[in-house]
């Protein structure tokens, strides 16, 4: 291995709508952050990540929360590259002043536009990268989540993110059937936000219906109805108010975005062949994602589907993991990619 090939890092980006991941080539995942970017007076960034997703909501006329990536893709192409040359930046910062350019694995969702996956590719390079190449992000969930994607036999995996669910039937190196649909976490944490509005007058943040989500909700009733209190500012007098919401309530505000992830997974289960549908019957549906952790999911696709359901082990990692994985034996595993043109 000569000098510049040694020089020459390989990244895997699991570009998220609410959650950047990057991983590096013989190191695994080096980033874990928010896809948030804080903006001072609209042309300059202030912070990005971590740090701009605690000023959600708190900060003056002057600097702006931007999410740039909404439903799986690029929103805001400019702040999207500034974010991304931050967290490539910080992924290859050991290189020092001998850095070059990496080459890039971006996972997109199934089904986006020509002009959508151009927008990916570009920003990434214009980000820093030497290279880039897209892989199909429950392609990637499926190899991080340690399905047989080689084999010949049927894998149905279900990747749920915050701006899309994707359903995808693998099988023999390729995608079988797929469904994608523009729901998720985001959606979640709406319904949430319009329900406490509808019914007890209280606004609230975004980042509190997303801690509502996380600490209560569920999409199969518990044994155990959970409480949380929730604060906010009241409608009708204008002045801070304090609220006790039930984990019941919770699970009835979401069941509309929840039914249509199942509605999801019936349509991609009618264009699968038999014979895959039996073995996807034997082995089961693997859940991926951030959605994957709402509680009671599994159980309630398992109930409505009669079939088994089960929950990556580190399903906020697994997008990230695949196209790592993919990046570390990139000569025997790249025919199971439906990897773009190298840009």
């Amino acid at each position: 291995m000569g000098l510049f090939s040694f020089l020459q890092k390989d990244l895997a980006i699991d570009l998220g709508t609410a959650n950047s991941l990057v991983y590096v080539r013989g190191k695994g995942i080096v980033v874990r952050e928010p896809s948030v970017v804080a903006m001072y007076q609209g042309n300059s960034v202030l912070a990005v990540g971590i740090e701009a997703r605690r000023m959600a909501g708190k900060t003056p006329a002057n600097i702006t929360i931007v999410r740039p990536l909404r439903d799986g893709v690029i929103a805001d192409f400019d702040i999207t590259e500034k974010m991304l040359r931050y967290f490539i930046g910080k992924a290859i910062s050991d290189q020092g002043f001998f850095r070059m350019g990496p080459r890039v694995l971006v996972g997109i969702p199934v089904g986006v536009t020509e002009v959508e996956k151009r927008a990916v590719l570009d920003a990434a390079l214009h980000a820093g990268a030497k290279e880039a190449s897209l892989i199909e992000e429950p392609m990637a969930a499926a190899i991080g989540a340690g399905l047989p994607v080689v084999e010949a036999t049927g894998s149905l995996v279900v990747d749920l993110g915050g701006g899309t669910s994707e359903v995808a039937v693998i099988s023999m190196k390729g995608m079988v059937a797929t469904k994608s649909i523009r729901i998720g976490g985001d959606e979640m944490n709406e319904v949430i936000l319009q329900y406490v509005r509808k019914h007890y007058s209280l606004m609230i943040g975004e980042r509190t219906a997303e801690d509502i989500k996380i600490n209560i909700g569920c999409a199969y009733p518990m044994s155990e109805v959970r409480v949380h209190a929730v604060s906010g500012r009241d409608l009708v007098s204008g002045l801070p108010k304090s609220i006790t919401v039930d984990s019941e309530e919770i699970r009835q505000a979401i069941s509309e975005p929840v039914t249509a992830i199942l509605d999801a997974i019936k349509i991609c289960l009618e264009m699968t062949p038999p014979e895959l549908s039996a073995d996807i019957y034997d082995r089961g549906i693997m859940l991926t994602g951030g959605g994957a952790l709402l509680t009671g999911l599994d159980r309630f696709l398992c109930d409505a589907l009669g079939v088994p359901v089960l929950v990556a082990e580190d399903p906020l990692s697994c997008v990230a993991l695949g196209a790592g994985k993919v990046l570390d034996n990139l000569d025997t595993l790249r025919q199971v990619l439906a990897l773009s043109k190298r840009a």
